[in-house]
């Protein structure tokens, strides 16, 4: 989303000696202009797959005319004709990309699959070629060496060290040789990339569990039988039901399903995922994705890929995370011991009441005798909570209202943008001087052409070089009931958006001077912060108030059951806590081989058992928030960096301590918030931009405290 995009690639030369040409491509395509809809959003309705194929060549070749004419510019190097005229170059392969791009994670198909197949390779060249091109790199290099004169403004020098930064790491400084390798590492990269997000979203639709019975489906509502067996008629299987899964280990409905084999057979597909043999088995190419990184990451002289990634990252080591980690892992553990033990205490009572023997806790227990322990503990379970939960409530009376009390902003749903498929919902954002700030596109259901989890991106990013304003994206994956139904949200759904909306707020209020700082253009372990922050109003009293409000009748939640679920708040950390931590250290372990610590196919799944035992989190009842063969953050943009939400959140509580002293929901605390951390991007440091709002060092205390975390001094890393 940031500055990568920006690097156009040289790459005319190479087309035009190998015979390089596209065809003229039809008038029609809607690609080839910025779109006339307001903001720039995209034509949805006139896009159709065989748009891209066009565009994308014609931007390539476009923008690598501009870069050849930076490169080539006779005059000095100056920041206008050379790092300006970067920023402003490759519009169109830009606007492209990202259509497709975003559209591949939303509404994937085989189409713009073999898209992603046929030009991944491409794109990474096209990335190489200008990050890797002496005449270009050597510009750069000059108005680096002299950044303080050649720079226009503070901000003007930190673009000029990105630059720089980034052509480096990527290999400007390596022989002709280590460059072709590099080209060749990349280019092979990008190819597995796209085979491993196709594989993973293939895989999570074929593990779907087939149940016989309604019977089966005991603890289930009306609502979720009826869409489980509209998930069977959509699949061929008439009469049978389809629980569908999603791409985390755990799965919703073991949270609510009685029937404890189902349970088994649901978290045993779950698992089982990428690592069965089968055409979606992704075990190969995890153990080359990890190989080739390794030896990039040497070829640029750093002993390992997390090395190199964290090098760019406010923890800045390896060692600095496995600090954190082995800080956090024994107390995280002992806590889940602790939760699992009055679980089996729950499992065996309710067992001798039916005078049947006991058994015991699996990981498809978990969830569904935490549901029952919650309920003995605090008086409620998430059952007593969805009716108050309905997803339009949460979203417009919840999330934008917290908005709009802590920066004025106003939403108005519109219904004139077409969209890509018709649960899609857009609004119109109304800054406090009541002028647009934002078109914001609400994709809030699962479906089987969507990738798993919840995310933001840009369609169109705020460019003060332009003068666009944003458009903005959030992506969650709640189940759909059938039509005429209400949806009602978990707990931990709610979270999420909140959680989501965080993130579009960062790229909505983005308000820099340079296209590669907009938005969410901070190091990856910064920009889960601010999410992270705005997740503080999913139960603020005042907030929470105005949007749990009962489906049917529209009235309140009772403020006996507000209490209970603010009282609630550290119940089930030490499995939350020790599932995202393990899946963290495997992240962490497997980026920190060396380039002689080589990763077969076979191995994947023996390393990932040996490492969770060495750290000391191997507790069957809680096995990783995402195991390797589905880990699709770490085949893409988080890899070495999930760590991020941990680190991240040391900055959130810490923050939210510091709102809850000056106010909580106020507009002065949103308008400084906005000011001095949201509007920033990554024109600043990012840890300048923690402390120039809170006023000191980061403090771990805050996390310890909302987790119900005990620390032990690290392990030496």
């Amino acid at each position: 989303m940031s500055a990568a995009r920006r690097f156009a690639p040289l790459l005319l030369s190479t087309l035009l000696a190998t015979g390089f040409a596209w065809a003229a491509p039809a008038t029609d395509n809607p690609l080839l202009a910025p779109s006339p809809l307001p903001l720039h959003y995209p034509p949805f309705d006139k896009l159709r797959d065989e748009h891209f194929a066009p565009a994308l060549d014609q931007g390539m070749a476009e923008q690598l005319a501009e870069v050849q004419a930076i490169a080539d510019n006779p005059a000095a190097p100056s920041f206008d004709n050379t790092i300006l005229a970067l920023e402003k170059s490759g519009r169109l392969l830009s606007r492209t990309t990202t259509v497709l791009f975003n559209l591949l994670g939303a509404d994937a198909n085989p189409a713009r699959q073999q898209l992603q197949t046929d030009y991944a390779a491409k794109l990474a060249a096209q990335r190489d070629a200008v990050q890797l091109n002496a005449r270009l790199f050597a510009r750069v290099k000059a108005l680096y060496e002299q950044r303080e004169q050649a720079a226009p403004n503070a901000e003007g020098k930190r673009l000029i060290e990105r630059y720089y930064r980034s052509m480096v790491r990527a290999g400007a400084l390596l022989s002709d040789e280590q460059k072709a390798r590099m080209k060749a590492i990349n280019g092979e990269l990008a190819t597995l990339s796209a085979r491993f997000n196709k594989a993973v979203l293939a895989e999570v639709n074929d593990s779907a569990v087939v149940v016989d019975s309604a019977a089966e489906l005991d603890g289930f509502t009306p609502a979720q039988i009826a869409a489980a067996a509209e998930a069977a008629k959509k699949r061929g299987l008439e009469g049978k039901y389809v629980i569908a899964l999603l791409n985390t280990t755990g799965q919703p409905a073991e949270a609510e399903l009685t029937n404890r084999a189902l349970r088994e057979r649901l978290h045993k597909a779950s698992v089982a995922r990428g690592s069965r043999g089968n055409a979606n088995d992704t075990t190969a190419l995890v153990a080359r994705v990890v190989a080739l990184r390794q030896e990039r990451a040497a070829l640029l002289g750093y002993p390992s890929y997390a090395a190199y990634v964290l090098d760019e990252e406010t923890a800045k080591s390896p060692a600095t995370v496995n600090t954190l980690l082995r800080q956090l892992a024994p107390a995280a553990v002992a806590s889940a011991r602790a939760e699992a033990a009055e679980l089996q205490q729950l499992i065996d009572a309710e067992q001798a009441a039916k005078h049947q023997p006991s058994f015991q806790l699996q990981p498809w227990d978990w969830s569904f005798y935490a549901e029952k322990l919650r309920a003995a503990k605090y008086g409620f379970d998430e059952s007593q909570l969805k009716p108050y939960l309905e997803i339009s409530s949460v979203l417009e009376r919840g999330v934008f209202y917290a908005a709009g009390q802590l920066y004025g902003l106003s939403f108005k749903r519109r219904t004139d943008l077409p969209v890509y498929q018709d649960d899609v919902r857009v609004y119109d954002v109304i800054d406090a001087d009541g002028k647009q700030l934002a078109i914001f596109i609400a994709d809030l259901y699962a479906r089987p052409s969507k990738r798993g989890g919840a995310w933001m991106n840009a369609y169109v990013s705020q460019n003060a070089l332009s003068g666009d304003l944003p458009v903005i994206a959030n992506h969650l994956n709640i189940p759909k009931p059938p039509a005429g139904e209400p949806t009602l949200l978990t707990w931990d759904e709610v979270r999420t958006m909140f959680h989501e909306f965080g993130h579009a707020l960062h790229g909505m209020f983005s308000k820099v001077q340079y296209p590669s700082f907009a938005g969410t253009g901070v190091p990856r372990d910064f920009v889960e912060y601010p999410s992270q922050v705005n997740e503080v109003w999913a139960d603020w009293p005042s907030v929470l108030a105005h949007y749990a409000r009962h489906y049917k009748s529209g009235e309140a939640m009772p403020q006996a059951l507000l209490d209970k679920v603010t009282r609630a708040k550290r119940f089930n950390q030490g499995f939350l806590t020790t599932e995202y931590l393990s899946a963290t250290i495997l992240d962490q372990r497997l980026h920190q081989l060396d380039a002689k610590q080589l990763l077969s196919a076979d191995g994947v799944m023996p390393f990932e058992a040996r490492v969770l035992k060495e750290e000391g989190v191997d507790f069957a009842p809680v096995p990783p928030r995402y195991r390797t063969p589905y880990f699709s953050h770490i085949m893409g943009g988080y890899a070495a960096g999930y760590y991020a939400y941990i680190w991240s959140e040391v900055l959130d509580a810490d923050t939210v301590e510091w709102l809850k002293a000056h106010g909580g929901l106020k507009r002065e605390n949103g308008d400084l918030l906005r000011a001095k951390l949201l509007s920033r991007g990554g024109s600043d440091d990012a840890m300048n931009l923690f402390r120039n709002l809170v006023g000191h060092e980061p403090d771990i205390k805050p996390l310890l405290e909302r987790r119900g975390l005990v620390v032990q001094p690290a392990a030496k890393p």
